[in-house]
């Protein structure tokens, strides 16, 4: 009889088949694929004996709770928290080398939407878990399964809907592990694990300008359009003042020991510029932002409209909330006003404790010599979702990544992929975390 596969036999394999499952987000618009995505996720865990239950918020979008208690995990300790989400951004097939949602093998990598965010650890951690059920190793304490729908959209229809309806999942959990984090930065030939220990918090807004309607050929002092305009232009063009959190204080800390340099707080982009385009990140993440991404009004050329509509991409970090609306609220006038399409908090933890020792201690066994730092994701998880119910929530993916790699661009962008050698990493090192977490 042939030995069952281990962990990084199957997680190329796993990867490749949720990436197939077409689970593009339109957000308003809705989804598609979720549903199939977490039946082949329960199906998965049922060949290993772990049954699941099934939740959605609406038809077809789905989410999966799986209890993992094994006999031989200590049943006293407080569940482990692990998730990860099923859905995805929609893809252009045309902007692609292939076809996003093949889940192609091609030169180490595994391609395809969503083979970084977040098929990749969804993959790892199925693959890990069902190697350890086969072979019998029980996890140090029981563990929390969660996959969750909707989480490119805020996660209203997953997790934020999880935790408001059924908070009892996970009301005895008080760390969890997911997206975005224990991703390497390899700088001057020294690799730093990137754990997410913050977030920033959600303002997506559409501004509304009303105006008078009218002819096209005559003066209007009251055009929408010339009002909106304006708003737009002085919330794109606004520099928003310098807050550095501690996580972030951290990380530009623990690059400029292995720089050793010195890196200016007020130019970290162009400094860390050879970087990649985490230093966009990295900069994102020292102030509020607010990216104008939606311009509507008017339907023909020579009609001045009553009203015309903006869109703002609005991100602020952990404790500066007030600030980022009062600011908006100034910047816009009086002549327009927003309402908020989709707002979440800001989500941040300190970069210690018992879970952190042993993130930082499984890497180091994985890739000896590594530095773990902490971070903050200038984007957003499903963490919004389970911090306010009193869990400590950490990014926590691990994948060790080739350096020429530009990693953080591949989110949400066009040829999405992840070497297969990044994924065997994650399941070693997220194996080895399971014994000491």
């Amino acid at each position: 009889m042939d030995a069952p596969p281990t962990a990084s036999d199957e997680v190329a394999d796993l990867c490749s088949e949720l990436i197939r499952f077409d689970t593009s987000n339109f957000g308003p618009e809705g989804s598609k694929g979720e549903r199939e995505a977490t039946e082949y996720v329960a199906a998965k865990l049922a060949e290993v004996g772990i049954e699941s239950e099934l939740f959605e918020s609406e038809h077809r979008r789905t989410s999966l709770v799986a209890h993992w208690e094994p006999d031989g995990c200590d049943k006293n300790a407080p569940p482990l928290l692990i998730h990860g989400h099923t859905d995805v951004v929609p893809a252009i097939a045309s902007e692609w080398q292939v076809d996003p949602f093949a889940g192609e093998v091609r030169d180490g990598y595994v391609w395809g939407r969503g083979a970084v965010d977040m098929k990749d650890f969804d993959a790892i951690l199925l693959a890990v878990v069902r190697d350890r059920q086969r072979t019998g190793r029980p996890p140090r304490r029981p563990i929390r399964l969660v996959f969750t729908a909707d989480e490119e959209a805020g996660g209203a229809k997953g997790a934020g809907w999880l935790a408001k309806n059924h908070p009892e999942l996970i009301a005895d959990c008080s760390e969890a592990i997911g997206e975005v984090g224990g991703f390497s930065l390899t700088v001057n030939d020294k690799r730093l694990y990137l754990i997410q220990t913050a977030e920033k918090g959600l303002a997506w807004l559409n501004l509304i300008a009303t105006g008078t309607a009218g002819h096209g050929s005559m003066r209007n002092d009251d055009n929408a359009i010339t009002e909106l305009a304006g708003a737009v232009s002085r919330v794109g063009n606004y520099r928003w003042p310098q807050r550095l959190r501690p996580s972030v204080q951290a990380f530009l800390e623990a690059l400029e020991d292995t720089l050793g340099t010195q890196i200016a707080t007020d130019d970290v982009e162009q400094t860390l510029a050879r970087l990649g385009s985490i230093a966009r990140m990295v900069g994102a993440t020292m102030s509020n932002t607010a990216n104008p991404t939606m311009l509507a009004g008017g339907y023909k050329l020579n009609v001045i409209p009553g009203e015309a509509t903006a869109g703002i991409d609005g991100r602020f970090i952990p404790g500066f909330e007030q600030e980022f609306y009062e600011t908006i609220t100034e910047l816009i006038g009086d002549k327009v006003r927003y309402e908020v399409a989709t707002g979440d908090i800001a989500v941040e933890t300190t970069f210690d404790g018992d879970l952190v020792n042993a993130m930082t201690a499984s890497l180091a066994a994985a890739d000896p010599g590594s530095i773990a730092v902490p971070f903050m994701m200038s984007a957003g998880t499903d963490a919004k979702a389970w911090a306010p119910l009193g869990v400590r929530c950490f990014g926590f993916a691990p994948l060790r990544l080739p350096p020429e790699l530009d990693f953080v661009a591949l989110f949400h962008g066009v040829d999405e992929r992840v070497p297969i050698e990044s994924l065997q990493f994650g399941c070693q090192v997220l194996d080895d975390f399971l014994d000491r977490a």
